[in-house]
C-alpha cells in the first residue's frame, strides 16, 4: 500500500512532525513518554463517563464513536481496554519492542490489546485523521472499525466520511485540536447533524476559541467545563512555560501551582444538545468519575 504525506493545515505544527506518520507507533509513544503527557490518561475514563450517560439518555447499546484527530489510537485504546497511559509507556520502553519490524510489531499489538479489551466494550469507532499510516496502524491493529485520512480543516468530508459522520452519536478529542480549528468541527457536525452528536474534548487551557464555542453553539449543543484542570503534559523549556501561563491567564484561568509551575494544563469540556443535558458533571456520582488531581504527573 502507498502513503501519501499527511496533509496538513499550513501552519499548524505540534512537537510530533518529525515522528507523526511512521508506519507503527513506537515514536509517538516514546516522544509522549518522554515530554510527560498525562492529558489522555485523565481525559479517557471522563469520555467513558460521557459516552455512558450518552447511552442511558438515549438508550444506545452499540454508539458510534469518531475519534476526532486520532493519531495511533492512543484515546481509543484507552477508552476501549483495561489499560492505563503508563501501560502503554512502559509497552514500547522494552527492547524486545524496539527491535521488532513493524509488521511484527503490528500483529503483536493486536493481540496484545485484544487480551486486555474491555468485555463491556461495544462501541463503533471512526477515526478521523491527517496522516496516512498512523490511521493505518490504528486500524490494523484493531482499535478502529474504520479509519479516514482527511484533512476537515482544509476541504469538506468525502461522501463516505459523511455517511459515517451522520451515525456518530459522539465526538471525541484530545488535546486542543478541535478548538484550534472549528472549520473542522463545523463540517463534522454539519454532516453529523441528524444524529445530535455530543462532543467531548480536553483542550489545552488558553487554547479555548471563541470560534469554536460559537460552531457548537449554532449546532445547538450546551456547552459546559465537566473536569479539570488536569496536565497535558510538561513544557519543553521556560519560554513555552512562559507562553502557556500567559495564554492561559488571558483565558481567564489562575495558574498558580498548575502553568506556573511548567505545566501545560487541561481541562474538559462538553457540549450536548440543550434538552439532554441534564446538570451531571463529570465528578457526580452519575457519571462514576473523580476528576483526577490537577497537578498528578
Amino acid at each position: 500500500m502507498t502513503y501519501a504525506q499527511p496533509q496538513r493545515d499550513p501552519g499548524f505544527v505540534t512537537v510530533f512532525d518529525d515522528t507523526y506518520d511512521q508506519p507503527d507507533c513506537r515514536a509517538y509513544f516514546r516522544g509522549m513518554d518522554m515530554r510527560g503527557y498525562r492529558n489522555q490518561q485523565h481525559a479517557a475514563p471522563m469520555f467513558r463517563a460521557g459516552l455512558a450517560e450518552l447511552c442511558r439518555v438515549r438508550g444506545l447499546r452499540r454508539p458510534h464513536i469518531v475519534d476526532f484527530a486520532s493519531s495511533y489510537g492512543v484515546v481509543t485504546a484507552l477508552m476501549k481496554h483495561r489499560l492505563s497511559l503508563e501501560d502503554l509507556f512502559a509497552r514500547y520502553r522494552t527492547k524486545e519492542i524496539a527491535d521488532m519490524p513493524t509488521r511484527a510489531l503490528i500483529a503483536a499489538d493486536s493481540a496484545w490489546l485484544a487480551a486486555r479489551r474491555d468485555p463491556a466494550w461495544h462501541a463503533w469507532v471512526t477515526a478521523i485523521e491527517v496522516a496516512p499510516r498512523a490511521a493505518a496502524y490504528g486500524r490494523a491493529a484493531g482499535l478502529f472499525d474504520a479509519a479516514f485520512v482527511e484533512n476537515l480543516n482544509l476541504s469538506p468530508p468525502s461522501a463516505a466520511l459523511a455517511t459515517a459522520l451522520s451515525q456518530t452519536d459522539i465526538i471525541v478529542e484530545c488535546g486542543s485540536v478541535a478548538q484550534l480549528m472549528p472549520q473542522a468541527l463545523d463540517r463534522m457536525l454539519t454532516a453529523a447533524a441528524p444524529r445530535r452528536p455530543w462532543v467531548m474534548a480536553s483542550p489545552v487551557r488558553g487554547n479555548e476559541t471563541a470560534e469554536a464555542q460559537a460552531v457548537l453553539e449554532r449546532h445547538g449543543l450546551l456547552v459546559e467545563t465537566a473536569g479539570g484542570p488536569f496536565v497535558h503534559r510538561r513544557c519543553e523549556d521556560n519560554a513555552e512555560a512562559e507562553r502557556a501561563a500567559a495564554q492561559a491567564r488571558a483565558a481567564g484561568h489562575d495558574t498558580r501551582g498548575l502553568e506556573d509551575e511548567g505545566f501545560l494544563m487541561a481541562r474538559l469540556l462538553i457540549a450536548r444538545p440543550h434538552d439532554e443535558a441534564t446538570g451531571d458533571i463529570i465528578g457526580t456520582p452519575s457519571w462514576g468519575v473523580d476528576p483526577p488531581p490537577a497537578a498528578t504527573v
